[in-house]
């Protein structure tokens, strides 16, 4: 491959309009705990100086958050910096150089429910529930309603 057919596939890479995945999973993160605050992302954009679209562009991963963006998202959301990689997929970080990152298992798909409006309002809607025969029977339905065995 030549010098420019290399810059060639490098433009188009950088032109695409697909995030970059840590990026998306940063974005994800954001959108967890502005969503776990009730924040709308007017608010948040208010609180950064930005408008709602530039927020909803971070919160996809379309927009790259530079670090000094996420140190005052850091600080509006409550949160550590290194909250917005936790749970980042594997295949994303190198667990080789990282010890004790390989240990915590990467269950990516319960903060992507969570991150949906009806994973949050039934996780709030849940922990709403002070009897735990209720909870029980609650998961249980839903395991039921899911397909799986309940004896699991």
């Amino acid at each position: 491959m030549s010098k420019d057919e290399a810059t060639d596939d490098d433009d188009s890479e950088r032109g695409s309009r697909k995030p970059n995945p840590i990026d998306a999973h940063v974005g994800t993160r954001v959108r967890l705990r502005r969503m776990l605050l009730g924040m709308s992302q007017e608010k948040l954009g208010e609180h950064l100086g930005l408008t709602f679209q530039q927020v909803q562009k971070y919160e996809k991963g379309v927009n790259r958050i530079g670090a000094s963006r996420l140190f005052d998202l850091s600080r509006v959301l409550g949160v550590p910096v290194q909250f917005f990689y936790d749970e980042a997929p594997s295949e994303l970080v190198d667990t080789s150089t990282t010890p004790g990152f390989s240990e915590r298992p990467t269950e990516t798909y319960v903060i992507e429910f969570l991150s949906t409006r009806e994973g949050l309002e039934l996780n709030k809607a849940f922990v709403k529930i002070a009897d735990p025969r209720v909870r029980r029977s609650v998961v249980e339905l839903v395991r039921a309603l899911g397909g799986e065995d309940p004896a699991e």
